[in-house]
């Protein structure tokens, strides 16, 4: 196992590249740009960093010169063999051959697109514009690189002892943590910790950790390169991006009404009725489960990404419900600012209802609370989004209205359309 303060102090991360595999991304990336590749190959994107801690002025922060190395790095990368044997051959969710063979080939002479960097008022405008497939692809790398370049910047300022405390601190922490959820019965939990993680070596330790601790009750995670290096599942299905870029591709409100139904019309004939989860709040769950065709209801189960998590599971479980279906046989599966409190809260309240997991992120791999002086490694939330589809601006209104984006009068026009009133809002925590 990795010594990871011993190689902090002795190389200041040097001989670690912070992005070190094309796959070092979130299994669902994968999976929706080969539904990409296939639906929507000429559909012209932008993605842009959306820092939405202002209080961390990243470009106070971190040096611009590292940034760019790290950047133009990601843009050497390609597929190893050995990469590329794994996703072709593996069985993911039962299924062999996930990837297509047109998708593989088109994915294995990869390199991703160029970037725009510039900095305004104490902050980075990072944006990456370009065909859809390519452009994805740039999400996790980018956000997993400025998180760990804000690490890095941290940790240069301590000496051999403080960062061999600080790990054994934070090592500890998790170790509690784990404890305590392994009390749980029936307990099922994912590392969903990529995005926002503090490093690459500590999200690969928090999984080796979550693997002893736990044992079946962790369940994989969503990191390519961990689930390849330490033989545990690839978890994944798909995210708020697919409905809010069909939707910008809309020609007007009633197929914008039907695009995010669009969407899980194609995910289903993509994936031959494998992973059938919903994502029911790009656009309000409420709408989208009061106008959701019957066929969604027969699906396995709903992811919650916004909003109160037991509010937002309630919901689900009555939908079911009046749509003829049996909870029991559903899946609920957690994923919005999770910290062990809240997972046994949930569990408590849901677990002899429904079949419930978790997908655990930043507060798995990067729960630095505390450990430094002036917090000065708490995570922060930094997102990064499509923001333009052929020219057209996209929209997510969410279950919180503070996770909402887009210009004010298309989130106007969205609100229409998807019937959505009054929303609480709520702090964002990562």
């Amino acid at each position: 196992m990795t010594d990871i303060a011993t190689r902090v102090y002795n190389h200041k991360w040097k001989i670690d590249p912070i992005v070190r595999s094309l796959i070092d991304t979130d299994f669902y990336k994968l999976l929706m740009c080969q539904s990409v590749y296939r639906n929507k190959p000429d559909t012209r994107v932008t993605f842009s960093l959306i820092n939405r801690s202002k209080d961390v002025r990243l470009a106070e922060l971190i040096d611009e010169g590292e940034l760019r190395e790290q950047l133009d790095h990601i843009r050497t990368l390609s597929l190893s063999r050995g990469e590329s044997t794994w996703l072709r051959g593996n069985t993911f969710y039962g299924k062999r051959q996930m990837f297509r063979a047109d998708f593989m080939e088109w994915f294995e002479n990869l390199r991703l697109p160029p970037y725009n960097l510039e900095k305004r008022d104490g902050q980075y405008e990072l944006t990456f514009e370009g065909l859809w497939p390519e452009v994805m692809l740039w999400e996790i790398p980018a956000l997993a690189t400025l998180m760990e370049l804000r690490s890095r910047a941290v940790l240069n300022r301590l000496g051999r002892f403080e960062l061999e405390v600080l790990y054994a601190r934070a090592m500890t922490k998790l170790w509690e943590k784990i404890e305590r959820l392994k009390a749980l019965d029936g307990v099922s939990i994912a590392d969903f910790g990529t995005r926002r993680r503090h490093s690459f070596l500590w999200q690969d330790w928090c999984v080796q950790a979550m693997m002893e601790g736990l044992g079946p009750a962790f369940i994989g995670t969503s990191n390519c390169l961990i689930a390849l290096r330490r033989e545990v599942e690839a978890i994944g299905t798909n995210a708020h991006e697919l409905p809010m870029v069909y939707a910008a591709l809309a020609d007007s409100d009633e197929a914008l009404a039907e695009a995010p139904y669009r969407v899980l019309a194609d995910w289903h004939d993509e994936h031959d009725g494998n992973l059938r989860i919903i994502l029911p709040d790009t656009f309000g769950t409420d709408g989208f489960l009061k106008r959701a065709p019957n066929w969604l209801a027969r699906w396995t189960g709903v992811r919650i990404d916004s909003g109160d998590p037991a509010t937002a599971a309630q919901k689900a479980i009555d939908w079911w419900v009046e749509r003829g279906e049996d909870p029991r046989d559903k899946r609920i599966i957690f994923s919005d600012g999770l910290d062990v409190e809240t997972i046994e809260t949930l569990h408590a309240r849901f677990h002899d209802r429904t079949r419930i997991s978790f997908g655990w992120g930043t507060f798995l791999t990067n729960d630095f609370r505390g450990l430094v002086a002036d917090n000065a490694l708490s995570p922060f939330s930094i997102v990064c989004k499509a923001v333009s589809a052929d020219g057209r601006p996209t929209v997510k209104l969410s279950d919180n209205p503070n996770k909402a984006t887009g210009p004010a009068d298309e989130i106007a026009r969205y609100k229409r359309v998807f019937d959505v009133g009054a929303q609480e809002p709520a702090d964002i925590l990562v």
